[in-house]
């Protein structure tokens, strides 16, 4: 028996796959499941193509910084779970002892408890659901079996991009969403400048604007950074 809930499936059917990039597909997805998955704060893809792994799509800072600190040391519970098909629970990060150097430097930032779930997924890429939380033991076993079947839908939404793109387009679409991350990073970084506010303040001032304005997210963030790069030399005062 499923552990979702109607409106849960119902929401996941109206994500159309064939419908934008692969990490726009995603970022729908991930914020059914935050809804959906009691405990969790912030959800991120972990992606991992050869020996890279990268973040697909997220929805808030902390889980890019969760995620990017794993990165940066080659091992960490996203990473792990991807490449071992094991579901990785972290009760309380504080009191975790198999990753120490990134629980160490994940607690200050605010990620006390996770869940990352492998991607039921037979391509070249491997991955897995991370959910974060801002308290210990915030993931129940009906969170965790809710979270299960939620990844199984991200699988098919990476399944169904490498099946139907060809590698070309599927890289455009990485590397599109790479630099999309960079300004998305640098608007984040101006916002908490102007308004004296962490980055999880600084992401939902974005993400309201975006929402605000029906326009992309990444739209919003060029526009922040163009509008705070220098501008060349006056002509006038040129020799």
């Amino acid at each position: 028996m499923t552990a979702l809930q109607a409106d849960t499936l119902t929401a996941l059917l109206a994500v159309r796959l064939d419908h934008g990039t692969l990490p726009e597909v995603l970022t729908r997805i991930i914020e059914i499941v935050k809804a959906d998955v009691t405990g969790a704060d912030e959800v991120s893809v972990t992606l991992v193509r050869g020996d890279k792994p990268f973040t697909a799509a997220y929805t808030g800072q902390l889980a890019l910084d969760a995620d990017e600190m794993q990165y940066e040391r080659g091992y960490g519970p996203c990473i792990d779970a991807g490449e071992s098909a094991t579901v990785m629970l972290v009760g309380d990060m504080r009191r975790d002892a198999r990753w120490p150097d990134y629980s160490a430097n994940v607690v200050p930032r605010g990620v006390l408890s996770s869940l990352s779930l492998p991607l039921p997924v037979q391509t070249e890429f491997v991955g897995a659901l991370n959910c974060y939380a801002r308290h210990p033991h915030a993931f129940s076993n009906d969170a965790v079996a809710v979270a299960i079947e939620l990844a199984g839908h991200v699988a098919v939404a990476v399944a169904n991009a490498v099946g139907f793109a060809d590698n070309a387009k599927l890289a455009g679409e990485m590397r599109a969403a790479m630099a999309s991350r960079a300004v998305i990073d640098q608007a984040i970084g101006v916002i908490m400048a102007q308004n004296r506010c962490d980055p999880d303040l600084a992401f939902t001032i974005l993400r309201r604007a975006s929402q605000n304005r029906n326009t992309k997210l990444r739209d919003i963030a060029q526009g922040i950074v163009a509008s705070v790069a220098p501008s060349g030399p006056d002509p006038a005062n040129t020799v």
